[in-house]
């Protein structure tokens, strides 16, 4: 695949996933602020990016995670789920931004 390719597709994905968190954050009433879309955005889009290129994420501490909720690790891991090729490392970096947002309310 050329570089043009996996822009696009890269692109693509991120498009539908990011529509998918959002309708999931909405389902479960949490409402990010501004600031918190534009990063949660930008990781999405990384996670797309990692999707179509097989790029490995560094190596992550799962006890940073620890006081992470389950809610938030369920919702977390049901969209890198839905990338379907991504490992659970990702589902722990983006529990933060559903947490975080959860905290709007």
């Amino acid at each position: 695949m050329n570089d043009a390719e996996q822009v696009r597709q890269t692109a693509t994905l991120a498009e539908r996933m990011l529509a998918q968190v959002y309708a999931l954050l909405s389902d479960q009433n949490i409402t990010p602020n501004a600031v918190q879309q534009q990063m949660l955005t930008s990781h999405v889009r990384a996670m797309a990016h990692r999707s179509v290129t097989g790029e490995p994420l560094p190596e992550v501490d799962a006890s940073l995670f620890d006081e992470i909720s389950a809610d938030s690790m369920e919702l977390a891991r049901d969209v890198v789920a839905a990338f379907g090729n991504l490992p659970e490392e990702e589902a722990w970096l983006l529990s933060v931004h559903f947490e975080v947002a959860k905290d709007n309310l």
